[in-house]
């Protein structure tokens, strides 16, 4: 377009299926909503940015790939309290962002185009915008933080991992994330248990239709008979925009992953924002109000469940760039269960420190959860959480300005390092910010768990099978370690 673009109003999501967990006003669960026409950002400034050359960190929405939108993510106040620009990216999502056939590899024009990690190809574009218009925006362009929650945190990871992400940003959060990836045989299907099945998908569309397909009837091709949906794609390795090995394994040597600062961490309680979903473990009373059957195998499944979601994204990778010779990763773990109660209700055993519970805090932006916020958010707990909120956007924003996380009031954050140091992050009433060395392993996990007095053996191995990956793989040992009988297919 020619002269200045007004761009006023939020982009249309990326096609997805419609889920709770992306509540945009007019769409319908369990429909695809959304447009291919959706790779645009949102920017928040100061007012006195331009010219100033500020941080610029760039937000990268959750949704397990295959949902979520950056209109959900309003990046004012972080943007504002912090002196930051703050962007919100879009990229594709489920098959048009993750889809692996020969075809598409065997007709690529260019060697990057030879990649079918299209949604992570989006990320890049996005981050090569940043590099030529930070600066009209205020913007530094040598100083790009990437920053995810979930989804969005393991996108961090692939942009650490991608030779085509080298240069683009010069530091990385990883919040609740993950540093998985699956083969090109299971991106097609042919191998493992979970396939992502994109060779059967084009089948299913028919050779004819495969290039030309509308969104509805490449989506259609992953609906089953009954309803369901087959397991949309999954990061994977194609030996392109992602190494052919596993994606962990690039971050033993800084020779093989982009070499920045990193800061990843978790929350306690990762797996309530699930379980409280799961009918095995809450039920209602009087057909509204959740409650847990037990809440102490409740908090005991979650408790594991927290740990393991640690192990891998916080502890198995801080130590292999630490061993690697990469000194500069911090790491956090996110305590906060202050939740309010309503009626039978009460969020702060049903949900606690759950996954995206943070969120709102790095934000500053407790209308995060929508009509769940005043009940999560009571006004007693205000002036701590604000203070909380204030340290955490510090934190995330110092470390975006100098690549060392300092709050002031608050102290420095100690890194990793041979203590395996993790900052906590907890109200002032409740523990407060504090530094704890010793790192987890999942040797003492499972040591912890069978020696465990508060459940039984079944629960025991019922909370083992459900120790699971990002891509919702086990590791079988967990099961013979407790003495479990393996699940069956």
């Amino acid at each position: 377009w020619p002269g200045a673009r007004e761009a006023t109003a939020f982009g249309p999501a990326c096609a997805q299926i419609a889920t709770p967990f992306t509540p945009i006003s007019g769409w319908t669960n369990g429909q695809v909503e959304g447009s291919e026409d959706c790779l645009t950002l949102d920017i928040y400034a100061p007012q006195n940015a331009i010219g100033r050359n500020l941080p610029v960190m760039v937000w990268i929405h959750g949704g397990s790939n295959v949902s979520g939108a950056s209109l959900l993510y309003r990046g004012q106040h972080l943007a504002v309290n912090e002196d930051v620009i703050v962007m919100a990216v879009q990229y594709r999502l489920g098959p048009l962002g993750w889809f692996s056939h020969p075809d598409l590899v065997a007709t690529a024009e260019t060697e990057r185009d030879r990649g079918s990690n299209f949604g992570t190809m989006d990320l890049i574009a996005a981050l090569e915008w940043v590099q030529a218009n930070a600066s009209v925006f205020g913007g530094d362009p040598s100083n790009v933080t990437i920053f995810g929650e979930s989804a969005g945190g393991h996108n961090v990871a692939t942009l650490l991992a991608s030779p085509y992400a080298d240069g683009l940003f010069h530091r990385a959060i990883v919040q609740s994330g993950s540093f998985d990836s699956i083969t090109i045989a299971e991106a097609r299907g042919l191998e493992g248990d979970q396939p992502n099945p994109s060779l059967s998908v084009a089948e299913r569309l028919g050779v004819e239709n495969f290039r030309t397909a509308t969104t509805a009837e490449v989506f259609a091709a992953y609906e089953l008979e009954d309803g369901q949906w087959m397991n949309l794609p999954r990061v994977f390795q194609d030996g392109v925009i992602l190494p052919e090995t596993p994606m962990r394994e690039a971050f033993a040597s800084p020779q093989t992953f982009n070499d920045v600062p990193v800061m990843t961490g978790t929350n306690r309680d990762e797996m309530k924002l699930f379980y409280v979903f799961n009918p095995e473990l809450t039920k209602k009373v009087l057909g509204l109000f959740k409650v847990t059957r037990d809440k102490t195998l409740y908090n005991t499944a979650s408790e594991y469940a927290g740990r393991y979601w640690r192990l891998r994204a916080v502890d198995r990778p801080a130590r292999l760039m630490r061993d690697g010779g990469h000194g500069d990763v911090f790491a956090y773990r996110f305590d906060w269960d202050e939740g309010g109660r309503f009626l039978f209700s009460d969020t702060g055993v049903l949900l606690g420190a759950a996954h995206t519970m943070e969120i709102p805090f790095v934000f500053r932006d407790f209308e995060f959860f929508g009509a769940l916020g005043p009940i999560l958010f009571k006004s007693k707990t205000e002036e701590m959480r604000v203070e909380l909120s204030a340290a955490m956007g510090a934190y995330w924003a110092n470390f975006a300005r100098d690549g060392v996380p300092y709050a002031d009031g608050f102290g420095g954050w100690p890194a990793y390092g041979d203590a395996e140091t993790l900052l906590y992050l907890d109200s002032a009433n409740d523990g407060g910010i504090r530094a704890v060395a010793g790192g987890d392993s999942l040797d003492q996990l499972l040591a912890d768990l069978a020696a465990d007095a508060r459940v039984d053996q079944e629960q025991k191995c019922a909370i083992a099978a459900s120790l699971k990956d990002f891509n919702g793989q086990a590791e079988p040992r967990i099961m013979a370690t407790l003495g479990c009988p393996e699940a069956e297919e």
